[in-house]
C-alpha cells in the first residue's frame, strides 16, 4: 500500500520508517527543508536507538522517501497519517489542534480519489470528528474516511515498540476504513499481535487513559519513596514487593525525580481539561499533575541538603539531563526544573550527558558541558545522578570520590548502593525512597 506520513517528528519519523519496512510505500512529509534535507541525506534529526540503520535500509529499497510536498506526497495514497505535533496550549492546558487541522484541510485540498485520513497524532476525544468535518467542508466531493490509530512508542525503544506491540488500537466509523487499516497492519495479524478495533472515540480515550494511568503508578511510587524515607524504609524492596503481584506489575514504579518527556505531562493536562470541559473532573489525574511538581521541587531540597543548605560557590556535577535514556527527548525533562535552580543558587554546573547537548545547550544557559563523567566530576562538591544512562551505571565510585573537592552523591536514579557509596570514599549520599548517609 501507499502511505503519506505528515510530520516528521519522533511520531512520524519513527512510524513511516517502520511502515515502509513492513513492505509499504511510505513518503515521509515536513515543511520543514532543514529536515528534509537532513533526512534525504541519511541523516536522522532525532536520537532513537536503530533508527537510522533501518531507514537507510529502507531507502535502498525504495520503499522510504522524503519531501517538502504534500500534494505529491499523497497522490495515489491509500491512507494519510497526521502525525503532526499537539503541544499543551498556553494558558489553559488543552492540546494545540492547529496543526493537525491545518493539515486535514491542506489534505482536503489537494487529495482527489478515495482515502484514509489516520490521525496518529495524540489528539482529545472529538478530534477524529472534528477533522473529518474540517475534510469534508473544505473539499464536499472528496470521498473518504477518518481512522483513529495512537501510538505508543516509548522513546529510546521505539522500533520494537512498533514492530512488537503490546497493541495497536485503531477507531473507525466504517468497514471500508476497517479493511485499509487491516491491511496496513497485516504483518502484525499474521504474527498475532493484538489489534483492538474501535469507534473513534474511544480510540482518542484509550490514549489518554493509558498515559495519564501510568504518569499515576509513577507519581504514586515517588509519593511512597517521600514516605519510606520518613520511616525508615526502602523503596525498592517496596517495588518489588508490590510488583510482583500480578494485578500490579513492576512496570513504571521505579522511584525517581518525577516524570517528565512529550507524553505523559501534555497528555495528563489535556486530560485533566476534557474532564473539567465536560463536567467530569478528573480528579485523579490533576492530582497527579501537582504531585509531580512537588516531587521535582523536593528533589532540589535534597541537594540543598548536600550542599549545607546553599548553592551559593558549589560546584555541582549533573550526570544525565534528558528525561530518560536512549534519547535525545528535553521535554518536561525534571533536569528542566533542577538544574536551573543550581544555576539560580549561584551553584558552579557541569553536566554530561550522552545526548543531551543538541536540545540542551539552548534550555540549560550558563552551565559547562563536558563528555564524561569523570571529567564533570574534577573539583565537585556534589554529584548528581539525574538521568539513568548505562554508562552511569558501573561508574568507579573511588575514582570519582577521589576527583571531588566534596564527595556528596545525590543518586535521584538509585543506580548505587549508599553501602558502596560509602565504601568508595562518599562523605554523604541521598538517593530516592531509601536511607543516605551524612545529610543534613
Amino acid at each position: 500500500m501507499k502511505i503519506a506520513m505528515i510530520g516528521t517528528g519522533y511520531v512520524g519519523l519513527v512510524s513511516g520508517v517502520c511502515f515502509s519496512d513492513f513492505g509499504h510505500e511510505v513518503v515521509c512529509v515536513d515543511k520543514d527543508p532543514r529536515k528534509i534535507r537532513l533526512l534525504e541525506a541519511g541523516e536522522v534529526p532525532i536520537y532513537e536507538p536503530g533508527l537510522d540503520a533501518l531507514m537507510a535500509r529502507n531507502v535502498e529499497a525504495g520503499r522510504l522517501s522524503f519531501t517538502g510536498d504534500l500534494a505529491t506526497a499523497i497522490d495515489g495514497a491509500d491512507a494519510i497519517f497526521i502525525a503532526v505535533g499537539t503541544p499543551t496550549r498556553r494558558g489553559d492546558g488543552h492540546a494545540d489542534l492547529t496543526y493537525v487541522m491545518a493539515a486535514a484541510e491542506e489534505i482536503a485540498r489537494a487529495a482527489k480519489d478515495y482515502v484514509v485520513i489516520v490521525t496518529k497524532s495524540t489528539v482529545p476525544v472529538g478530534t477524529n470528528a472534528a477533522v473529518r468535518d474540517v475534510v469534508a467542508r473544505t473539499n464536499p466531493d472528496l470521498d473518504f474516511d477518518v481512522a483513529s490509530n495512537p501510538e505508543f512508542l516509548r522513546e529510546g525503544a521505539a522500533i520494537d515498540d512498533f514492530m512488537k506491540p503490546d497493541r495497536v488500537v485503531v477507531g473507525v466509523e466504517t468497514e471500508r476504513a476497517a479493511q485499509v487499516m487491516a491491511e496496513i497492519y497485516r504483518p502484525l495479524y499474521l504474527r498475532d499481535f493484538p489489534i483492538v478495533t474501535t469507534d473513534l472515540e474511544s480510540a482518542e480515550m484509550i490514549k489518554y487513559a493509558a498515559n495519564a494511568f501510568l504518569a499515576t503508578k509513577i507519581t504514586f511510587i515517588n509519593e511512597i519513596a517521600a514516605l519510606c524515607e520518613k520511616v525508615g524504609a526502602d523503596v525498592k524492596q517496596v517495588s518489588k514487593g508490590m510488583g510482583l503481584d500480578g494485578r500490579i506489575g513492576n512496570k513504571f514504579l521505579h522511584a525517581g525525580p518525577g516524570y517528565g518527556g512529550s507524553c505523559f505531562p501534555k497528555d495528563t493536562k489535556a486530560l485533566a481539561r476534557i474532564g473539567q470541559d465536560h463536567a467530569s473532573p478528573m480528579q485523579i489525574t490533576e492530582a497527579v499533575i501537582a504531585v509531580n511538581e512537588q516531587i521535582k521541587r523536593r528533589m532540589i531540597d535534597k541537594l540543598s541538603d548536600l550542599c549545607g543548605g546553599t548553592f551559593n560557590g558549589k560546584r555541582v556535577a549533573v550526570l544525565g539531563v534528558t528525561f530518560k535514556p536512549n534519547t535525545d527527548d528535553m521535554r518536561d525533562a525534571p533536569s528542566l526544573t533542577i538544574v536551573p535552580a543550581l544555576v539560580g543558587g549561584g551553584a558552579k554546573v557541569t553536566v554530561c550527558d550522552p545526548q543531551g547537548l543538541r536540545e540542551g545547550e539552548a534550555l540549560l544557559p550558563g552551565v559547562t558541558w563536558v563528555e564524561d563523567a569523570y571529567a564533570a566530576a574534577e573539583g565537585a562538591d556534589l554529584l548528581v545522578i539525574l538521568t539513568e544512562w548505562n554508562e552511569f551505571r558501573a561508574l568507579d565510585l573511588s575514582r570519582i570520590a577521589g576527583a571531588m573537592a566534596t564527595p556528596h552523591m545525590a543518586d535521584l536514579r538509585n543506580i548505587y548502593a549508599a553501602s558502596d557509596a560509602e565504601a568508595a570514599g562518599f562523605a554523604a549520599y541521598d538517593s530516592i525512597g531509601r536511607a543516605g548517609y551524612g545529610v543534613a
